[in-house]
């Protein structure tokens, strides 16, 4: 089968397509025709060797023929005797490794069945930005109905969706992008829209119940004096460098105002959460980008240089 793999770390140059051999399932495994894969900053981070702690994961001291990809959708192909949530044709999407290729095999408990509303660049879209969105603003982050929520950050992966999500569980939404991005945003749901080019919302004089901040760009006590009293800061880990991650595991037990860290690998019974939003139209994917396979290299230097808005999806097969 054909498949995204890297034998060394560095640009999106050290990626190449080449022909593997197929997955083997183990007992509680499916076997998926992949149709789409996702790419996120952790892709990023895979293909560059960096935070260095990733390459214990991808390869030591460098990969080989690792394949990248983590957010997928597809068509079940066959399923082991002991699944009994899938059946062959089944369209999925979940999270798995090595999902940029043509078949993978996937745990039962990280597939859920595609949205029938969706198509598969879509489903794809959505795993693991959706479920740190989730997670961040509902599972952490408690967030109530009428409570004011600010997302740093609206305009990318996780931000488009933790803007629609916040509007679904009732809050008042205000997202921070830039100029490019104000009227995506405030399309999204986004009650106000800050244009961080022009405006310093922790100047504003405004209050929130709560930051999701997806990009680092303020200190804490920054963030912090713009929360009501009982106000929280969510740090999204997953974005903003091992800077930002370690000075949050270091400060969130002595501030009661900053939230912890969290991990956000999305399983199927997190897919299902969703799915009445999803079937409804409250959450949508926004993709900026799709590309083919063999383009991949092209999707992941888009990602990592340009500030991409929303997903960037690569479809494996038609």
């Amino acid at each position: 089968m054909k498949a995204i793999v890297q034998n060394d770390y560095g640009s999106s140059d050290v990626l190449a397509l080449a022909e593997v051999a197929q997955p083997a399932m183990k007992d509680n495994q499916v076997l998926v025709r992949v149709k789409a894969v996702s790419i996120n900053a952790g892709d990023v981070f895979a293909m560059r060797g960096k935070p260095w702690p990733i390459r214990f994961t991808a390869g030591f001291p460098k990969p080989k023929n690792y394949i990248l990809g983590w957010d997928m959708a597809g068509v079940v192909e066959t399923v082991s005797s002991s699944v009994t949530q899938f059946r062959p044709g089944d369209e999925v999407y979940g999270s798995c490794g090595s999902a940029l290729a043509e078949y993978v095999s996937v745990a039962e408990d990280k597939l859920a069945l595609k949205p029938a509303n969706l198509n598969f660049e879509q489903a794809a879209a959505i795993p693991t930005a959706a479920i740190t969105a989730l997670k961040g603003l509902h599972d952490v982050g408690k967030l109530q109905a009428g409570q004011k929520v600010l997302v740093n950050g609206a305009s990318g992966g996780v931000g488009t969706f933790a803007v629609q999500i916040a509007k679904a569980l009732g809050a008042g939404v205000t997202g921070v992008c830039s100029t490019r991005n104000v009227d995506m945003v405030r399309n999204l749901g986004a009650d106000d829209v800050v244009d961080y080019t022009r405006e310093d919302f922790t100047q504003s004089g405004q209050r929130y119940d709560l930051i999701l901040d997806n990009v680092a760009s303020h200190s804490f006590p920054d963030l912090m004096r713009v929360l009501t009293p009982q106000g929280l800061v969510i740090p999204n880990s997953g974005h903003a460098g091992m800077g930002y991650v370690f000075k949050a595991f270091l400060l969130s037990p002595f501030l009661h105002q900053l939230g912890s860290m969290y991990l956000a690998v999305p399983t199927g019974k997190d897919l299902t959460q969703l799915k009445e939003w999803l079937e409804t139209g409250k959450v949508k994917p926004f993709i900026e980008r799709t590309y083919p396979l063999r383009e991949a290299p092209k999707a992941f230097r888009y990602l990592d240089k340009e500030h991409a808005r929303g997903k960037v999806v690569i479809t494996v097969t038609e």
